[in-house]
């Protein structure tokens, strides 16, 4: 039977359809019959015990500036919907969150992928903290003695935001480099919370691997190749996207995730890894569908789409 999918996402015309995994996500949805509706993080409202949301019906084609169309304006109440994707991307912010705890008003009849009370309580870079023994050498704080300490032990590192995303605020701090004060003051100014100090890790410069999870099972991966000049591997600051084949420590990291991503309705995750080493979780908003179909990968937005439906049939 069709389903009806709400999609909460940022604005459908601003995203970059060759890269992005929510618009293969909606165009298996479209493949198979299903309704879209259309909304975004603004257009949300709760009035009267419902939820409701202020959008349109979407129709999507994979045709570059020609690759959707909106109709039937209307508002929503988000619990006759089957499932309803939570898509926009970080930053992962007080406005993130209240999404979350409003979206934890719909009934359990409604899939909402990801489940947004583990969203909300799993960030990239805060889950990956309960598997330090996966990770780099790591530590959270505010303090410039600490990143001092952490610097004079380690030598080379990195520092970086709790709740950023693609890179932004990422900073590789040397043996010698005399800003590591500077740089420590800009971030006490500039964010409220501790940041992240790791060691370096020069695995990097082979790649940054993005492993992509459904429902706690391998889906596929790529691998995040940094451009000679930068730290790091991200796409949008001059990665290269190449393909790659797991290895067995990659397996034993993804089999340590799985009970605890299925514990969670944490259906579409993406981990990040470097050489051995676990770096990130990311279940907000992950990426990387597009990429590995380029290279021949997995259809994965045919997977998410198999487990929503079978999600959907045990609850009706």
């Amino acid at each position: 039977m069709p389903l009806k999918i709400a999609c909460q996402m940022d604005p459908i015309e601003k995203i970059n359809i060759a890269r992005d995994s929510t618009f293969a996500m909606l165009l298996e949805a479209g493949a198979r019959g299903h309704e879209i509706f259309y909304y975004t993080p603004q257009d949300l409202s709760f009035q009267e015990g419902k939820l409701l949301a202020r959008g349109a019906t979407l129709r999507v084609r994979d045709v570059v500036g020609d690759y959707f169309t909106l109709s039937d304006a209307r508002i929503v109440d988000l619990a006759s919907q089957d499932a309803v994707f939570l898509r926009q991307d970080p930053p992962f912010d007080m406005g993130y969150i209240t999404t979350t705890h409003l979206l934890e008003r719909l009934p359990p009849s409604t899939v909402v992928v990801n489940d947004p009370a583990h969203v909300r309580n799993a960030p990239e870079k805060i889950f990956v903290l309960d598997y330090l023994d996966l990770m780099p050498t790591t530590i959270v704080t505010r303090s410039a003695d600490d990143v001092k300490a952490f610097r004079e032990q380690y030598r080379d590192i990195i520092v970086k935001p709790l709740y950023g995303n693609g890179g932004a605020g990422v900073f590789r701090l040397g043996p010698d480099d005399s800003n590591l004060y500077s740089l420590v003051e800009m971030f006490q100014a500039t964010w409220p919370e501790p940041f992240m100090v790791q060691q370096y890790r020069k695995e990097v410069r082979g790649g940054d691997k993005r492993i992509i999870l459904i429902d706690g099972e391998i889906a596929g991966a790529i691998n995040r190749v940094p451009a000679p000049d930068e730290t790091r591997s991200n796409m949008h600051v001059g990665g290269k996207a190449m393909a790659v084949e797991l290895t067995d420590r990659d397996r034993e990291i993804c089999e340590r995730l799985k009970p605890e991503l299925k514990r969670r309705g944490l259906i579409f995750t993406g981990i990040d890894v470097i050489g051995p080493h676990l770096t990130e979780i990311n279940v907000t908003s992950p990426m990387g569908i597009r990429e590995v179909m380029n290279f021949g990968g997995a259809e994965i937005a045919a997977l998410i789409m198999d487990v929503v439906e079978r999600k959907v049939a045990t609850r009706a």
